[in-house]
Protein backbone atom coordinates (compact mmCIF):
# COMPACT_ATOMS: atom_id res chain seq x y z
CA UNK A 1 0.00 0.00 0.00
CA UNK A 2 1.27 2.91 -1.47
CA UNK A 3 0.53 5.92 0.84
CA UNK A 4 1.94 9.66 1.56
CA UNK A 5 2.49 12.78 -0.05
CA UNK A 6 6.12 13.68 -1.65
CA UNK A 7 6.77 17.21 -3.06
CA UNK A 8 9.25 16.37 -6.00
CA UNK A 9 10.85 18.57 -8.94
CA UNK A 10 11.27 17.61 -12.86
CA UNK A 11 14.26 18.05 -13.76
CA UNK A 12 15.06 19.87 -17.31
CA UNK A 13 14.48 16.36 -19.50
CA UNK A 14 11.11 15.31 -17.78
CA UNK A 15 12.48 12.83 -15.18
CA UNK A 16 11.55 12.98 -11.38
CA UNK A 17 12.91 10.86 -8.62
CA UNK A 18 11.09 8.79 -7.00
CA UNK A 19 11.19 8.64 -3.40
CA UNK A 20 13.46 5.80 -1.83
CA UNK A 21 10.57 4.71 0.63
CA UNK A 22 8.56 3.79 -2.62
CA UNK A 23 11.42 2.79 -5.04
CA UNK A 24 12.51 -0.16 -2.80
CA UNK A 25 8.92 -1.32 -2.83
CA UNK A 26 8.29 -0.75 -6.64
CA UNK A 27 11.77 -2.40 -7.28
CA UNK A 28 10.90 -5.71 -4.93
CA UNK A 29 6.90 -5.73 -6.32
CA UNK A 30 7.10 -4.95 -10.32
CA UNK A 31 11.19 -4.87 -10.67
CA UNK A 32 10.95 -1.06 -11.32
CA UNK A 33 8.38 -1.49 -13.94
CA UNK A 34 5.82 0.92 -14.14
CA UNK A 35 3.08 2.64 -16.26
CA UNK A 36 1.88 6.04 -16.67
CA UNK A 37 -1.28 7.59 -17.80
CA UNK A 38 -3.80 10.37 -17.82
CA UNK A 39 -6.60 11.02 -15.53
CA UNK A 40 -9.54 13.34 -16.62
CA UNK A 41 -9.38 14.89 -13.16
CA UNK A 42 -5.95 16.53 -14.53
CA UNK A 43 -3.55 14.58 -12.73
CA UNK A 44 -0.83 11.80 -13.97
CA UNK A 45 -1.96 7.43 -12.37
CA UNK A 46 1.64 5.78 -12.08
CA UNK A 47 0.65 2.12 -11.34
CA UNK A 48 3.20 -0.84 -10.83
CA UNK A 49 2.90 -2.39 -14.03
CA UNK A 50 0.96 -5.81 -12.70
CA UNK A 51 -1.35 -4.05 -11.22
CA UNK A 52 -2.01 -1.59 -14.44
CA UNK A 53 -1.88 -4.67 -16.52
CA UNK A 54 -4.77 -5.87 -14.76
CA UNK A 55 -6.85 -2.73 -14.70
CA UNK A 56 -5.94 -2.50 -18.44
CA UNK A 57 -7.97 -5.81 -19.83
CA UNK A 58 -10.63 -4.37 -17.59
CA UNK A 59 -10.33 -1.16 -19.26
CA UNK A 60 -10.08 -2.88 -23.09
CA UNK A 61 -12.93 -5.17 -22.49
CA UNK A 62 -15.44 -1.73 -21.61
CA UNK A 63 -17.96 -1.36 -24.24
CA UNK A 64 -17.94 0.76 -27.24
CA UNK A 65 -19.72 3.54 -25.28
CA UNK A 66 -16.73 4.07 -23.11
CA UNK A 67 -14.33 4.38 -26.56
CA UNK A 68 -13.68 7.73 -25.08
CA UNK A 69 -12.48 6.87 -21.88
CA UNK A 70 -10.32 3.88 -22.97
CA UNK A 71 -8.20 6.16 -25.48
CA UNK A 72 -7.91 8.58 -22.41
CA UNK A 73 -6.73 5.34 -19.95
CA UNK A 74 -5.17 3.14 -22.51
CA UNK A 75 -4.24 5.66 -25.56
CA UNK A 76 -2.06 7.62 -23.09
CA UNK A 77 -0.53 4.79 -21.09
CA UNK A 78 3.20 4.58 -21.09
CA UNK A 79 5.30 1.96 -19.81
CA UNK A 80 8.10 3.74 -17.67
CA UNK A 81 11.04 1.78 -15.86
CA UNK A 82 13.13 3.38 -12.73
CA UNK A 83 16.44 4.04 -14.20
CA UNK A 84 19.76 3.41 -12.30
CA UNK A 85 19.06 7.05 -9.84
CA UNK A 86 15.72 6.03 -9.25
CA UNK A 87 14.01 8.21 -11.43
CA UNK A 88 11.39 7.65 -14.19
CA UNK A 89 10.66 9.79 -17.38
CA UNK A 90 7.27 11.21 -17.80
CA UNK A 91 6.94 11.82 -21.57
CA UNK A 92 6.23 15.76 -22.56
CA UNK A 93 2.72 14.67 -24.21
CA UNK A 94 1.77 13.59 -20.43
CA UNK A 95 3.53 16.40 -18.83
CA UNK A 96 1.77 18.88 -21.16
CA UNK A 97 -1.75 16.66 -20.69
CA UNK A 98 -2.01 17.74 -17.43
CA UNK A 99 -0.01 20.98 -17.02
CA UNK A 100 3.14 19.29 -14.73
CA UNK A 101 5.45 22.06 -14.24
CA UNK A 102 9.03 21.76 -12.20
CA UNK A 103 7.27 20.96 -8.99
CA UNK A 104 4.99 18.17 -8.96
CA UNK A 105 3.53 16.24 -6.11
CA UNK A 106 3.61 12.75 -6.20
CA UNK A 107 0.66 10.93 -3.87
CA UNK A 108 0.55 7.16 -2.75
CA UNK A 109 -3.15 5.99 -3.36
CA UNK A 110 -2.89 2.96 -2.24
CA UNK A 111 -2.35 0.38 -5.20
CA UNK A 112 -0.91 2.77 -7.15
CA UNK A 113 0.15 7.11 -7.18
CA UNK A 114 -1.42 10.49 -8.75
CA UNK A 115 1.80 12.74 -10.02
CA UNK A 116 -0.15 16.18 -9.82
CA UNK A 117 1.13 19.89 -10.84
CA UNK A 118 1.59 21.16 -7.27
CA UNK A 119 -0.27 24.31 -7.68
CA UNK A 120 -2.79 22.72 -9.49
CA UNK A 121 -3.68 20.21 -6.53
CA UNK A 122 -3.47 22.78 -4.11
CA UNK A 123 -6.12 24.36 -6.31
CA UNK A 124 -8.09 21.32 -6.42
CA UNK A 125 -7.94 20.15 -2.86
CA UNK A 126 -9.28 23.92 -1.90
CA UNK A 127 -12.12 23.81 -4.04
CA UNK A 128 -12.92 20.26 -2.65
CA UNK A 129 -12.55 21.82 1.06
CA UNK A 130 -14.66 24.68 0.00
CA UNK A 131 -17.34 22.82 -1.71
CA UNK A 132 -17.87 20.52 1.38
CA UNK A 133 -17.95 17.05 2.45
CA UNK A 134 -19.54 15.09 -0.41
CA UNK A 135 -23.06 12.97 1.45
CA UNK A 136 -21.08 9.58 0.93
CA UNK A 137 -18.74 10.55 3.83
CA UNK A 138 -21.42 11.85 6.34
CA UNK A 139 -20.71 8.99 8.81
CA UNK A 140 -17.14 9.13 8.41
CA UNK A 141 -15.00 9.86 11.23
CA UNK A 142 -11.77 9.47 12.88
Amino acid sequence: MFQGASALNLDAKGRMAVPSKHRDALTIQCEGRLTLTKHPHGCLLLFPRPIWESHREQIAAWPMSARAWQRIFLGNASDVELDSAGRILVAPELRSAVGLTREVMLLGMGSHFEIWDAAKLAESESQAVAAGMPEVLSNFSF
